[in-house]
């Protein structure tokens, strides 16, 4: 690719060393603009989508004490909303297609003003299938103490990416299944600009129901399912990118030896879980989905589907250092190269030697909240069945399918625990919109662990999150595996009071 497409995770919004607290001046509005763009992929040219803020760059940041307000401009040429990933509006900002917050008209645009959270957070589309072709983008809010710190922010986004459209790996999913396809159902893609499952309103539609691909993993058996194994990874996908580039034509980030870094890690896949390998460097984890955690030390961490990691490491000296991310259950692999000034760079082989092991909760049974819930009694708690049938891809949470969820009502100011039980052979990253909770327990273990809004919920698990019901409104609560959800497994938390 050109240099100027390596440029867009560069600079003062990306990468770079961060300067001092700019002086106070009036907010204005950040334009962010919805567009479609050319992307190269291992020699080949794709059209995908762009979110680029108004210098050009990929997604928004912000500094200590900014507020987020963006205008949004829908240039895509069908509707589309962003949701604010890990954010916490009020539920008529989050970007998400209810009947009253519907979809933006192409050609249309969105104000939105809000005290945002700090950390690493990211943005996407809620809009059919949009999410698939690249509809994403960082969001970084810094706080005062990163900007003071002697580090060089790097971030490292990840996708997964198909030269096929999100109808034809839809297509290929659904075709075991009774429905034979998706007739009716567009993508909000580039091949079908009338809006996958998205209705008058803009309201998310579904669901869509699939078959499965080859195995690629040894677990087997699933509820409802087909006898033979499961697989990890639902879609063969032609390439895993970071920051938008394969390792045929990795991204270069040159760093002085010696130099502390922080690297931003947002999986922005749609439907893969990855394993970060920091190569022999030694880092830290100190903030999960953006919210800080108890260091802990390591090489290699796993990700799922729209969680973050910040990771502190040291350069260690002169020299080329891949940061690479390993696909579960596969040798697929992405990633960036450190190098210092004048180092030469090494070729990686997009293929590591050995398979890497399904996505577990190894860190998350470590991860321990650097500023957890005030301790108080649950006051209430939901149990959440996550199952699914892959002989027709349906998904559901207990028992029920998106758009026909069964509505979970919380009230105002409890506490709430939910109580996920996983009766697939597949995992799901589940994640609550509007909402930081902390995870409490891990297949029965008690731990005071992350505060997060994305959680692994792995094979025949079981994982209890809390929160308190301090937001009130309407707010999602899906699995992020895009296809997983489009396969139904929505539902909706709604507190009470609230009219519908």
């Amino acid at each position: 690719m050109k240099t100027t497409r390596r440029e867009l995770f560069l600079g003062a919004t990306a990468f770079g060393f961060l300067g001092s607290l700019p002086a106070a001046r009036a907010q204005t509005s950040k334009v962010l603009t919805a567009t479609t763009r050319s992307l190269e992929v291992n020699g080949k040219a794709a059209r995908v989508f762009a979110l680029l803020g108004p210098n050009g760059d990929p997604g928004v940041t912000l500094d200590p004490g900014e507020r987020f307000a963006v205008k949004l401009k829908n240039q895509v040429g069908t509707p589309t909303i962003i949701h604010w990933h890990g954010q916490e509006p009020d539920w008529k900002q989050d970007g998400f297609p209810w009947p009253e917050t519907p979809a933006i008209a192409a050609g249309s645009a969105k104000s939105y003003d809000y005290k945002p959270i700090s950390g690493t957070f990211w943005m996407h589309s809620h809009a059919g299938l949009q999410e698939q072709q690249l509809m994403t983008a960082p969001l970084i809010v810094r706080d005062i103490a990163s900007l003071s710190a002697d580090t060089q922010d790097i971030v490292l986004m990840l996708h997964d990416f198909s030269f096929k459209t999100p109808n034809e790996l839809l297509a290929g999913l659904t075709k075991n299944s009774a429905m034979g396809g998706m007739d009716g159902m567009g993508s909000g893609g580039m091949s079908n600009m009338s809006g996958m499952s998205m209705g008058a309103s803009g309201t998310m539609m579904g669901p869509a129901m699939n078959g499965m691909d080859k195995s690629t993993g040894s677990m087997t058996g699933m509820s409802g399912a087909m006898s033979g194994s499961a697989d990890l990874n639902d879609i063969d996908y032609d390439a895993f990118l970071a920051n938008e580039r394969s390792l045929a034509d990795p991204e270069i980030v040159r760093v002085p030896a010696g130099q502390a870094v922080r690297l931003r890690v947002i999986n922005g896949s749609a439907s893969t879980n990855f394993w970060i390998d920091l190569e022999g460097i030694s880092g830290q984890v100190v903030a999960a989905d953006g919210r800080g955690v108890v260091p802990v030390s390591g090489s290699r961490f796993p990700i799922a589907m729209a969680q973050r990691l910040d990771i502190l490491f040291r350069v260690p000296n002169a020299g080329s250092f891949p940061i690479l991310a390993q696909v579960e259950g596969k040798t697929d692999r992405t990633g960036i190269i450190i190098a210092t000034p004048g180092a030469s760079i090494p070729k990686i082989v997009a293929l590591a030697a050995i398979k890497a092991p399904p996505t577990d909760l190894s860190l998350e049974s470590r991860l321990t909240a650097a500023n957890p819930l005030v301790a108080r009694p649950i006051d209430m708690t939901l149990p959440l069945m996550l199952d699914g049938d892959m002989s027709t891809y349906a998904w559901t949470l207990n028992g029920k399918q998106w758009p026909n969820p069964k509505v979970l009502i919380v009230n105002p100011g409890q506490r709430v625990m939910i109580d996920m039980t996983n009766q697939s052979m597949m995992s799901h990253p589940m994640h609550l919109h509007g909402h930081s909770f902390q995870v409490v327990a891990l297949n029965g273990k008690p731990i005071n662990g992350a505060l997060r809004d994305t959680v692994l919920v792995p094979p025949m698990g079981n994982v209890k999150i809390a929160f308190d019901a301090t937001n009130p409104g309407r707010w999602a609560l899906h699995c992020h595996n895009l296809y997983h959800m489009a396969g139904g497994m929505m539902t909706e938390v709604r507190y009470s009071g609230i009219a519908v």
